[in-house]
């Protein structure tokens, strides 16, 4: 067994020796930006050495940073450098921006692509999207941190994919969970040979365990990691499938979802995390998502702490094909019509793949009028259903995931 670094196999006394270092420097660099003046600004950035001292700070939710930039455009004030300072700057939807490097292994990935057993010689098909938002870009900067090629075959053109990915000899896919199973359909369609292609690095949505089986089937090893544009590499899988391992660059939190308060281990919660970068230091940013502590170490050797995964969202947005889907986006929608009453989103599974209903409540008859507004609003394409005026329940539900994680 090889390790990306000595870090993954450090004793529980070794990880809080290098925390007490770390956390004291980035309380402090992050107290000096604009962005945390009021919340850690009286903050004594030497006495936060530990887990519990970090759980006394105040937590940072997304609509918090979205707010800030909103004002301080781009980045709020919770960068070090200024937007000139970085490499590139990305616009997720929201819209909300993130910095990022092409060098150092900065969003951290490299860790979890050793881990699937990514390195030299491998080619990896890298099917996240380049434009605008980071996860492109977050997944060739972990390929370079392993020294392998990257394939940048960003989104769409399926056909196009199958074909590169028989002619160039791809060994690795990364992309969402469900977009590798169409474009190995599409090269069996075709009657191409992607059988080099040993290894899938899969996030951006659930990886359901028929179709991890279906890829194992097939001769392919999937794994997961849970990443997020603002924070890179959360937590990953290693080949032992017990849970996500913490990626050493980060410290993650469960808590009580509405309050910063740890829950006890095995309880689900909300993950708030801790990211060491110190060119953006987020001290105790809010996901959003559920996970829940795992009891004891990895069988691969690998020390961190895990968790059991992604578990559903603390509020209601909800992660369709690769793409978040807020509240705030469906309240858009029914605000540009105005005969709509009420929207409901509802998310499924078509067999492998998400699928996504859009319920709106109008006295009008053809659905097709609002599919336009539905995929420049959600940045998705769905089945729009007309019901009746006060037809949805009252529940104050507008994004309803019927999916199974189990």
């Amino acid at each position: 067994m090889t390790y990306f670094d000595d870090w993954e196999i450090r004793s529980a006394d070794q990880r809080d020796a290098s925390l007490a270092e770390f956390l004291p420097a980035q309380v402090a660099a992050a107290k000096t930006l604009p962005g945390f003046v009021q919340t850690l600004g009286t903050v004594e950035a030497g006495a936060v050495t530990s887990r519990a001292a970090l759980a006394g700070l105040p937590v940072l939710r997304k609509s918090e940073l979205t707010g800030a930039q909103a004002k301080a455009p781009p980045f709020g004030g919770f960068t070090v450098c200024p937007p000139g300072g970085f490499d590139h700057i990305f616009q997720s939807p929201g819209p909300i921006y993130e910095p990022g490097r092409v060098t150092d292994n900065w969003w951290r990935l490299g860790r979890f692509l050793h881990a699937l057993g990514v390195g030299k010689g491998d080619i990896v098909q890298n099917c996240f999207g380049y434009h605008l938002t980071p996860a492109g870009m977050i997944f060739e900067s972990g390929a370079r941190a392993v020294g392998a090629a990257v394939l940048p075959a960003g989104t769409g053109q399926t056909e196009l994919q199958a074909r590169a990915a028989h002619d160039i000899g791809v060994t690795a896919y990364a992309g969402t969970p469900d977009y590798l199973k169409v474009i190995l359909d599409k090269a069996d369609a075709l009657g191409l040979d992607l059988s080099r292609l040993r290894r899938a690095a899969v996030s951006g949505g659930a990886l359901f365990a028929s179709l991890r089986q279906e890829y194992a089937d097939r001769g392919i090893t999937c794994l997961q990691c849970y990443a997020t544009a603002d924070l890179g590499n959360i937590a990953y899988e290693s080949p032992a499938m017990e849970g996500l391992i913490v990626d050493e660059g980060v410290v993650v939190e469960i808590v009580r979802p509405g309050t910063g308060d740890p829950v006890p281990d095995g309880e689900v919660g909300e993950v708030v995390v801790t990211t060491l970068n110190p060119d953006y230091p987020l001290i105790r940013f809010a996901t959003g998502d559920l996970s829940a502590v795992l009891p004891g170490a990895s069988p691969c050797g690998r020390t961190n702490m895990r968790i059991r995964g992604w578990m559903g969202r603390a509020d209601q947005t909800a992660k369709i094909k690769g793409m978040f889907v807020r509240p705030e986006q469906v309240a858009e929608l029914v605000a540009r019509h105005a005969e709509v009453t009420r929207v409901r989103v509802i998310a499924t599974r078509d067999g492998e793949m998400d699928a996504m209903t859009v319920k709106i409540e109008s006295p009008a008859t053809d659905a097709t009028r609002y599919a336009p507004s539905v995929a420049e609003v959600l940045k998705l394409k769905g089945t729009v259903e007309i019901v009746p005026p006060g037809s949805l329940p009252n529940d104050g539900k507008v994004i309803d995931d019927q999916r199974s994680y189990g």
